[in-house]
């Protein structure tokens, strides 16, 4: 099977860094020391996938941004990695005027305009530092991986060009939505050439999905037939990246489902999304500080960070799993650990070490070969336990968070609201009890109950619920871009879209409601997912095994790689697919992600092997509610 997402974007900036050659596989071979500067894009692309100790091993001692203060260092070669834009152009200019160091790799992220070239060549010529220019690359590397089979477009920078907000605002120009468009269609290039394959692209049609999938089409359709300088022929590619296997890129409106994004989730990686704001593989943990605080606010904390890398055994096994059996799981770990930490030093009591050196110990035959082992464990052990306590430490605040906003409760009647099941609590009295969440969560419940609900609400029914929300302190401008969202869609076929869900509460488990457990879980619900496939699942399911199913007959087919551009709605290649891309135009979470890697498991015998998630921009429930009050707001 071809190689992932992130192995194939952490091969080239390796190249990069070791001055666009192919890294020495030897280890002997000392690597020549540089300095990179990148500006905020080049940061957020590399940061979750390589680490500073990893950019020591490639040579680089220094890392910079482009726009801070940079001292000179006359006798180093500096590897720029920035985006094309005017103002990095003029800085990287300013750069070569001031002489700043020995030679420059200029890396573009997107393709460079021959105008910035320009004026790049203009400012060399004046600055008498032409010879100091090694290279210029353009690296076609603008979007951030996130797992082995996760993308998003944008983290920190200009992510609001290309949110789910600003291409449904009411007011948006034609020249705004088109840049919007373009930007998308950009990074989406980066990750087919990253890739080296050219994809069948579907996507549904009348909607900004059918705009980014005719723009995608044109524009790898250009590249293939530039003969000269296409960038999917075999030559240009590295032997092996190219693949004979053609992806299929489905391509999805956001407005296709709006419930997803607010649902109150269950599993660790999405309610470390949601909770503990999750970003670029980064967790911020609030830690109890000292002072109390009055009744019911929250004490004052001092937040800690936490790196969760695709290294940790933990998180990639367990990033999936429902949120009791992550903290069973967690327990057990330490249980585990402790037995492992008492039999070092037992072994060493044992032979009166305690206070030896390695040379006594080595003298002693008879239980050298078990000291042996126990000494040689000792940094995993420690590797271990730092895991372990960095767990444990987000499995805490996260079960703050479920016991203090009632999260279980929520995600059980968001899910039986998905799948039609009646309710055994309702929504009024969860918009009364003060104790229940936040006015946010109350805001998220009514907003799924509202799309889900089969029965269309009459107004008086819709008002009564509001002044229950206001009552709650909820901003109801999110109710008002719904209502206008859900009387423009298509919303008869909707409430047959979710369904199958659901959960089953099982006893807790017995190993954390033990007294000694890190955990105490007790008032939480050990709620057990169904498994079902939510509606982006379902569509790419339809896509992939060119099912029957009413939502898709009408997707649009694109093949770059055809002569001819056709309107056709026919998949003309009927061949099964073994890697597919769902890409979301808007906003994306973690619960989708999870819900189509579940999927994948569960075709283990299907032809399928990969489907990779992407969109243009990560965001939780709380952001995503404060982009749909922006609408409201406007709508009034």
């Amino acid at each position: 099977m071809a190689a992932s997402i992130r192995e194939k974007q952490t091969a080239a900036l390796k190249r990069m860094l070791n001055l666009n050659l192919e890294p020495s596989r030897s280890s002997a071979v000392e690597p020549v020391w540089k300095v990179l500067v990148y500006d905020r894009f080049g940061q957020d692309i590399i940061s979750p996938i390589l680490s500073v100790p990893e950019l020591r091993d490639m040579g680089v001692t220094l890392h910079l941004l482009l726009h801070s203060d940079r001292d000179p260092i006359p006798d180093v070669p500096a590897v720029y990695f920035v985006m094309p834009s005017e103002e990095n152009v003029q800085r990287i200019c300013q750069d070569l005027r001031n002489q700043l160091y020995e030679s420059y790799y200029l890396n573009f992220i997107s393709a460079v305009s021959r105008q910035r070239l320009e004026d790049m060549a203009s400012a060399a010529l004046q600055a008498g530092t032409v010879p100091q220019i090694s290279k210029v690359f353009d690296q076609y590397l603008n979007f951030i991986t996130l797992e082995d089979d996760m993308f998003t477009l944008r983290h920190s920078q200009n992510r609001e060009a290309i949110s789910y907000y600003a291409i449904n605002r009411g007011d948006v120009q034609d020249s705004e939505m088109e840049a919007s468009m373009d930007a998308i269609v950009d990074s989406l290039f980066s990750v087919f050439v990253t890739l080296g394959t050219v994809p069948i692209i579907r996507s549904p049609r009348g909607n900004a999905a059918e705009m980014v999938a005719e723009k995608l089409d044109k524009k790898l359709r250009e590249n293939i037939r530039d003969s000269r300088n296409s960038l999917f022929t075999s030559d240009s590619l590295q032997a092996g990246q190219f693949s004979f296997q053609r992806p299929l890129l489905v391509i999805l409106d956001r407005n296709l489902d709006l419930a997803t994004p607010l649902h109150h989730t269950w599993t660790y990686q999405a309610l470390a999304h949601d909770v503990l704001d999750l970003q670029l593989n980064r967790v911020m943990v609030e830690e109890p500080g000292g002072e109390k605080s009055p009744q019911g606010a929250r004490p004052k904390k001092k937040a800690k960070s936490y790196d969760l890398n695709f290294t940790d055994k933990f998180w990639q096994s367990h990033k999936g799993s429902p949120f009791p059996e992550v903290a069973e799981a967690v327990q057990r770990e330490l249980e585990e650990y402790r037995s492992q930490e008492d039999e070092v030093k037992r072994l060493k009591s044992v032979m009166g070490l305690e206070g030896e050196d390695e040379g006594a110990i080595s003298m002693l035959s008879d239980n050298t070969a078990k000291l042996t082992s126990a000494v040689s464990s000792l940094p995993e052990l420690l590797e271990k336990k730092r895991l372990i306590d960095m767990h444990t430490n987000i499995a805490s605040a996260l079960l703050d968070h479920i016991k203090v906003r009632k999260l279980d409760v929520y995600f059980e009647m968001e899910e039986k609201m998905m799948s039609k099941q009646s309710l055994d609590k309702s929504l009024m009295d969860m918009f009364s009890d003060p104790e229940a969440g936040s006015p946010e969560d109350k805001m998220r419940l009514f907003i799924i109950y509202f799309i889900c609900s089969a029965q269309t609400m009459s107004d008086a029914e819709i008002d009564q619920y509001a002044v229950a929300l206001q009552a709650a302190n909820c901003d109801l401008a999110p109710l008002h871009y719904i209502k206008r969202w859900k009387a423009f869609t298509k919303m008869t076929a909707a409430p047959s879209q979710y369904g199958g869900g659901g959960t089953k509460t099982i006893s807790m488990f017995s190993r954390l409601m033990n007294t000694g457990s890190e955990f105490v879980m007790e008032g939480v619900k050990n709620l057990v997912v169904k498994k079902h496939n939510l509606p982006v699942t379902r569509v790419a399911d339809a896509l992939i095994d060119n099912k029957s199913y009413q939502d898709t007959e009408d997707y649009r087919y694109f093949d770059p790689k055809m002569l001819r551009v056709t309107d056709s709605s026919i998949p003309r290649n009927r061949n099964p697919v073994q890697e597919a891309i769902v890409f979301i135009v808007g906003s994306g979470n973690y619960i989708e992600y999870q819900n189509l890697v579940d999927y994948v498991k569960g075709k283990s015998g299907g032809s399928i092997k990969r489907i990779t998630y992407g969109c243009s921009e990560l965001s939780n429930a709380t952001l995503f509610l404060k982009q749909l009050a922006k609408l409201g707001t406007e709508l009034h």
